[in-house]
């Protein structure tokens, strides 16, 4: 297996936040990091070039390989914000049903701002699995 390209690097958080063209989409990610912050109880950190992540955990494949990767994270896409709710969405269902405009990708949820989500939705599915990925990965 290839090595992984997305790796922690010492990176400017907060340039890279405050690089972000759109206004609204900056507003958001900020607040989005704040959340994130929280629920990991970690510092951001940069993940490549365009993903902020926060916590740690080791990852363990099927083939036994193993990697570092972040508890919780986002990125600020062109087309939406990404953010990375390791573990998928099964364990959320009742509150998806809540959430209210969004769509998901294996253990990505894609937003176009924070105003189209409950945001006390959204911050209870990054404690939950926040707790879900430390249990499961005694991160």
């Amino acid at each position: 297996m290839a090595e992984l390209k997305t790796k922690k690097t010492d990176a400017s958080v907060e340039d890279f936040l405050n690089a972000i063209e759109d206004e609204q989409t900056r507003a958001d990610c900020f607040e989005i990091a704040k959340m994130m912050r929280q629920a990991a109880k970690a510092e951001p950190k940069m993940w490549g070039s365009s993903i902020v992540g926060f916590g740690e955990y080791r990852y363990k494949y099927a083939t036994g390989l193993e990697n570092d990767w972040m508890l919780v994270g986002f990125s600020p896409r062109k087309q939406n914000i990404t953010l990375y709710i390791m573990g998928g969405f099964d364990r959320h269902e009742k509150l998806l049903a809540k959430l209210g405009k969004f769509s998901t990708g294996k253990s990505c949820l894609y937003i176009r701002k924070l105003a189209d989500v409950d945001k006390k939705v959204l911050r209870e599915m990054i404690v939950e699995s926040v707790k879900a990925m430390k249990k499961s990965s005694k991160a």
